[in-house]
């Protein structure tokens, strides 16, 4: 049991780490032009030099929500692991770690709404490029989806023997 616990808890940290690389370097889109490379994320659009990323008015709504979910998931997740180191040393044998698993499962589905918002509005749009791909941000913050979700049911079934 201590070393499923333990396997959790490592999960856990690196689901945590991979949710603030892919919400803050700004790799979620990659596009080539005959001006090189450029990327776009949540934040900043980096061609040479990195500046403000510009939206139309319509995804404007849509960039910010996007933005607010992927800040809400690190919160909640980051909150999830404290709350499992607390329940780790209070709750008593055999007693599961539900309140754990019902914040991680809301980590789960911020993440889910922020990265398919994402993915519906911006999608190929990297100005001035004429291929587009996504990049690793956009995989990381898939990878952080599946991770968040194996751990809140986990930690649901989980019981402390």
């Amino acid at each position: 049991m201590l070393v499923l616990l333990a396997g959790i808890f490592v999960v856990h940290i690196a689901t945590v780490v991979m949710l603030f690389v892919s919400t803050i370097a700004n790799v979620w889109m990659v596009g080539s032009s005959s001006f090189g490379t450029a990327s776009s994320g949540l934040w900043l659009l980096c061609n040479q030099t990195c500046e403000q990323l510009s939206v139309s008015s319509s995804n404007e709504a849509s960039l910010k929500a996007v933005q607010a979910f992927m800040i809400l998931s690190i919160i909640f997740s980051v909150i999830a692991l404290v709350m499992f180191i607390v329940q780790l040393f209070t709750l008593e044998k055999g007693k599961r770690f539900y309140i754990t698993g019902a914040i991680m499962l809301v980590c789960w589905i911020c993440i889910l709404i922020g990265v398919s918002i994402y993915t519906a509005r911006f999608t190929g749009e990297v100005p001035e490029s004429t291929t587009s791909h996504h990049g690793y941000c956009f995989i990381l913050a898939w990878i952080c989806f599946c991770f968040s979700f194996i751990i809140g049911i986990l930690y649901l079934v989980l019981r402390k023997k």
